[in-house]
This record gives C-alpha cells, sequence and structure tokens, in this order.
C-alpha cells in the first residue's frame, strides 16, 4: 500500500463511482471522491485484479472541526470497504451493517471515559491482527483518537507500523497537531481534511434525510456552526433549543454581582440535565442486558453465586457509566461554551461593521445592543475568558471553579 501523506484530489486519476452510502456524509465532496477513489482500489486489491493498491492506503486519519462528521466519514468508508460491490452501494448487506455499526469485521472504538486506556488499545490490536471473517476487510474505527493515553498510543503504533494484509485502521481526530495525534502515528497515516458543512447543505439533509420541516430545518443549519449533530439535535429537540436560548441570555443577563453565581450554576445544571437526560436510557438497558446475560432471575443450584456475580458485574459497567456521564457533561458543558464563543464573535464582527455571518443570526438584535455596550476590547476579554474555561476544563480543572472565573470575567468585561 501506499506510504501516508495527505491526499488532494490530484491523486485521484479517475473520477471514482460514488454509491449511495456516501449519502451520510454532508459537504464533503472532495473527500468523498478521494475515499470513493480508495474504496474501488481496495475491492480491486480484494478481487484479485490488481496488485497495485493505487488510492488505498492501510491507515488513514480523519481531522476536521467539531460537527464536520470526522467519524461519519470514517464509518461511510468502512461499510464502502465491505461492499459487495465494491462502490459503497447502500443496498448489499456489507454496507447496511457497516453503517449500522454490526458488521462482524469492523471494529468501533468510542472512548466513554476521558481517555483510551492501554489495556482496550493492546485487547483490539489483538483482534485487529486477525483476517476478517465475513467482509473484504478487518476495519478498526478510533473515534476520538486524540483521547489515546500515550501507552495507548504506543500500542497502536506498533499494529499501525506492521499492519496486517487485510486490516485498515481508520482514525479520528480534531487535527493532526502532535496535541491530538502523535507524529510517529500521523506519519503512517493518510491525511483526509475535513470541512466545515455549508448551512445549505445541512438543511438540505435535514429537511430530506431526517423529514424536518424545511424552515426549521434552515434555521438550525444557520445556528449550529456546521455542526451536523447539533443541527439535527436543535431540529428535533425543544429541550435542546430551550438550553441554547438560557446560554444566550448569560452575556447581557449579567447585571448583579449575584448573576455570577446564578449564571454559574445554570451553566452547570444544564450541562448535567442532557447528560442525565442522554444516559439514563442507555445506563438502565445496559444494566438490564447484563443481569440477564449472567442469569438474574434464575431459579435451582447456583443461583446465589450468578446473583453475586451479577452484582459485581453490574458495579464495574456502573463505574464506566459514571465514567461516560462526566465525559458527556463536559461535551455538553463545551458545545455551550462554543456558543457563548460565538455571540462574543459575533459582537466583534458587529461592533467593527463586517460583513461577515454571525454565528448566531437570529441573536442579532442582542450582539448589535453588546457592540453598543462594550468596547472591543472589554469584548475581545470577554471571548477570551471563555476559551481559557474551555482550555481548563481539558485540563481536568473542575467545571464549576473554571465556570465561576469565566462568568466572572464576563460581567466585569
Amino acid at each position: 500500500m501506499s506510504a501516508g501523506g495527505a491526499v488532494t484530489n490530484a491523486a485521484v486519476r479517475e473520477k471514482p463511482r460514488v454509491g449511495a452510502v456516501w449519502s451520510q456524509v454532508v459537504g464533503q465532496e472532495p473527500a468523498v471522491e478521494v475515499l470513493a477513489a480508495a474504496a474501488e482500489s481496495a475491492a480491486a486489491l480484494v478481487a484479485g485484479e490488481t496488485t497495485d493498491s493505487g488510492a488505498m492506503t492501510h491507515a488513514w486519519l480523519f481531522t476536521g472541526p467539531p460537527g464536520s462528521g470526522r467519524s461519519v466519514a470514517a464509518r461511510t468508508f468502512a461499510a464502502a470497504l465491505q461492499c459487495e460491490r465494491g462502490d459503497g452501494c447502500g443496498e448489499c448487506g456489507g454496507c447496511r451493517t457497516g453503517l449500522a455499526g454490526t458488521h462482524a469485521d469492523v471494529r468501533l472504538v468510542v472512548p466513554e471515559g476521558l481517555s483510551i486506556s492501554v489495556a482496550e488499545m493492546r485487547s483490539l490490536v489483538q483482534v485487529a491482527a486477525r483476517r476478517p471473517t465475513t467482509g473484504n476487510w478487518q476495519v478498526v474505527i478510533i473515534e476520538d483518537a486524540d483521547r489515546l493515553t500515550e501507552g495507548a498510543s504506543n500500542a497502536l503504533l506498533k499494529a499501525v507500523e506492521e499492519p496486517p494484509a487485510r486490516t485498515v485502521f481508520l482514525l479520528c481526530a480534531p487535527s493532526d497537531h502532535p496535541e491530538d495525534v502523535s507524529v510517529t502515528i500521523r506519519s503512517r497515516c493518510r491525511l483526509v481534511n475535513l470541512r466545515t458543512p455549508p448551512a445549505d447543505a445541512i438543511a438540505r439533509v435535514l429537511a430530506d434525510r431526517d423529514g424536518v420541516e424545511p424552515t426549521l430545518a434552515g434555521w438550525a443549519a444557520s445556528v449550529c456552526g456546521g455542526h451536523v449533530g447539533r443541527a439535527r439535535r436543535l431540529a428535533t429537540d425543544e429541550d435542546a433549543r430551550k438550553r441554547r436560548e438560557a446560554v444566550l441570555r448569560i452575556p447581557l443577563g449579567l447585571r448583579r454581582p449575584a448573576d455570577v453565581f446564578a449564571c454559574a450554576d445554570e451553566l452547570i445544571r444544564t450541562a448535567e440535565a442532557d447528560a442525565t437526560e442522554e444516559s439514563k436510557a442507555r445506563d438502565e438497558s445496559e444494566q438490564d442486558a447484563l443481569r440477564t446475560a449472567m442469569g438474574s432471575g434464575g431459579t435451582g443450584k447456583g443461583v446465589a453465586a450468578a446473583k453475586r456475580a451479577a452484582e459485581a458485574a453490574v458495579k464495574q459497567l456502573e463505574k464506566r457509566q459514571k465514567s461516560r456521564a462526566t465525559r458527556t457533561q463536559r461535551d455538553t458543558l463545551d458545545l455551550a461554551l462554543v456558543d457563548l464563543a460565538g455571540f462574543y464573535r459575533d459582537v466583534l464582527v458587529t461592533a467593527c461593521g463586517s460583513n461577515a455571518s454571525l454565528n448566531h443570526p437570529d441573536h442579532a438584535a442582542q450582539s448589535a445592543e453588546a457592540a453598543r455596550q462594550w468596547t472591543p476590547e472589554s469584548t475581545l476579554r470577554r471571548l477570551e475568558a471563555v476559551l481559557e474555561c474551555r482550555e481548563a476544563i481539558g485540563l481536568n480543572v473542575k467545571p464549576r471553579i473554571a465556570v465561576e472565573a469565566m462568568v466572572t470575567t464576563l460581567r466585569e468585561g
């Protein structure tokens, strides 16, 4: 297979066939063309039609801003690699199970905690060394590869350096910066840069695929910051819309010293409520399934021992679920901070008289009012406070402490 490096359209000699499966990837036409060509090359290798890997390689790194669809692109590519027709038709068993995450030869690593451990990665590397059982390739997808610990990165590096003949690694990370992906792993991957999807493409997919009313789809696409998943949630969840409104009331609502703590509490409560809502149903179903698998409710000999084993297993599961809830809470809080940063950016855009698009066009009146009240320097200090809060939380500072420090600066300017 070819060596790692950035992929450009020039590397594709002929325009590839683009099957229906690629409709999952929103607003990423250049990347789709590259990945479809690689899938065709991979199919030719499997069929024995060529020994030249061409556009295909054994390790890929998908980068792009939040919401650009890194994991969606990786899953879609995995489905295309397992396609029975070789073009990502979207209709065969390989495409359907690949997209659904149920294909036997597609391994998906989604960190439920704040990091991916070395033990988890070593176990995955062992599985990746096997030949595919039912599909064309053994595909390993690592979402949030920037969460790999140093030990986990080293374990993965060995597999990427000497990959099995029919194994493909797909890594997803915000960027190829050394803070996100180690230089040694990056050098062995082919880079696929994803862009922020345009609002019209997001609105179109919400209306066509998700059945959202066109006006609501257009609004959600205009305020989501190019985040496809966020747009879908805003369009389909009224509570999500209310939480966004509560966050965007903060900048002009900080009138008294007591408002600092009230707003900080509201931000934390919102994140906790969102995390609880997202996790509750999943946690309960996981616990019920585990108890059933461990023989809960059975009768006869050995029931007491089975019950003790089941409860021990449930406690381990609850520990993992708690870690996942912490991550969900921080991710939700980060989205709120991104909304706040977008508001202060809109204030600066308005104050400068720029024609640039606003992050929150439905709050143009509020950003114009703020531009009249604040100097550009004080607005910039507020924006920097939001960015510093995001960085502090990423460094495991307690969210409440980081948020209270941020909100104090937001009030004082």
